[in-house]
């Protein structure tokens, strides 16, 4: 009894609890969250803009460099669950520290490679770089849950942000001044994301919960306790929900990875053409989780949002399979964007809903597990789908399956309205 009382005096010194926070606090948390997301995208984008001019000048050829990227893909996908497990444990600023943390170091250790084995080295504080995640669970605690859909989305509007300033920058500082440079420079803004992570995010974002055994039990746990990180798909809709995200978005995920390849080889691109693309990819993602995702979310279900990502997902899958030049390729990405957005963020809203507010890092750490599977075993399947089959073979594949998959929660949804009906 006295350890109960002792750890809620605690937790009321601490004013961490979502609950306390005045509505003015809890918008500037969010803010600030933002310009840590839109940093940490920032960084990471200037890492692409640096590593493979390093990695050709460290004598790696295309196929060492995809065993690099899949090196970073197991990684991330070992350290995903854990990750979210650990902010759920020790809190959003602790997680989040250790993210930030973790890039310095990360970054640091790319700016002194000078061996095709320091690459690798570099790539393992990877196992903790997981900003993206950590500031969803800071938007999902602090955000009311009928409008966490639409401040998830905004997180898809800095994305934008990080992906044009991290691909500019990256390229200027890389022209002009060189990879140890440019690489020195993104671990002095990890530095200044570290630096605001400690100083107004809260050490816990939870609310305040009536306690029982179950969650006793549940912090007693270690972060690397699979059997409290697999205990969540028993919820009910989460592992329904979780393998809809895995199955329909992984031919979408192929045709990502694969993009660098099919812009070269497919688009005939040049390296100025294909930043003018990205560019292009950027804008349209602010605009639509920034100002578009928000507005559907205040008058559409998330499950009606559901069915109609995935559904346009498979019309720009068969679209996918008949173009044939860049133009085409232009028209066909504004859908394209708009499905993928519109469900992640919504896959992301309804698994975070499904499980109690304890464990919202865990299952994000989960989703972010997504997509590093996507990136592990992306690269083996498209590759061998480009070889044999070209890139058509990509939009049919993606269109098949989302249908399918469409199909499944329409038929779904209509047995469980008999049943209520019954």
């Amino acid at each position: 009894m006295s350890r109960t009382v002792d750890s809620n005096v605690a937790e009321e010194k601490s004013g961490a609890s979502s609950q306390d926070l005045q509505r003015s606090e809890r918008m500037k948390i969010i803010y600030v969250t933002y310009i840590i997301a839109a940093l940490d995208i920032t960084w990471m984008f200037l890492q692409f803009s640096v590593t493979p001019y390093l990695a050709r000048k460290l004598g790696f050829d295309t196929l060492w460099f995809g065993y690099l990227q899949t090196t970073v893909g197991v990684i991330q996908l070992l350290g995903g669950p854990m990750f979210g497990r650990f902010a759920d444990l020790f809190g959003a600023r602790a997680a989040l520290s250790l993210s930030s943390f973790a890039s310095v170091v990360f970054f640091l250790l790319l700016a002194i490679a000078d061996s095709p084995a320091m690459l690798f080295i570099h790539k393992l504080p990877a196992v903790f770089m997981h900003g993206l995640p950590g500031v969803q669970m800071v938007v999902a605690d602090i955000s009311e849950p009928e409008k966490r859909a639409d401040a998830l989305s905004k997180i898809g509007l800095c994305f934008g942000i990080g992906m044009i300033a991290g691909s500019t920058l990256g390229g200027t500082l890389n022209k002009h001044y060189g990879e140890t440079f440019a690489a020195c420079f993104a671990a002095f803004g990890s530095a200044i994301s570290l630096m605001l992570v400690v100083k107004f995010i809260p050490k816990s974002t939870k609310a305040q919960a009536p306690r029982n055994n179950t969650d006793s039990h549940s912090k007693s746990k270690s972060v690397f306790d699979l059997g409290e990180i697999t205990r969540l798909m028993k919820f009910p809709g989460v592992l329904t929900t979780f393998l809809v995200k895995i199955i329909s978005g992984l031919p979408q995920g192929v045709f990502q990875v694969m993009f660098s390849i099919i812009a070269m080889n497919f688009f005939k691109l040049q390296p100025e053409q294909n930043g003018y693309l990205m560019a292009y990819l950027g804008i349209l993602q602010m605009v639509i989780q920034g100002g578009v995702i928000g507005r559907l979310t205040e008058r559409y279900s998330e499950r009606s949002l559901l069915l109609l990502s995935i559904a346009l997902s498979s019309l720009v899958g068969l679209a996918q399979a008949f173009m044939l030049n860049v133009f085409q390729f232009c028209f066909i990405v504004i859908p394209m964007m708009f499905s993928l957005s519109v469900f992640n963020v919504i896959t992301d809203s309804m698994l975070t809903k499904s499980v109690p507010s304890s464990d919202t890092g865990t299952m994000l750490g989960l989703c972010a597990s997504v997509q590093s599977l996507l990136r592990t075993i992306g690269p083996t399947i498209g590759g061998f789908l480009y070889e044999n089959y070209g890139v058509p073979s990509f939009g049919l594949i993606q269109f098949v399956v989302n249908i399918l998959v469409f199909i499944y929660l329409l038929q779904r949804g209509f047995k469980k309205e008999g049943d209520r009906k019954e």
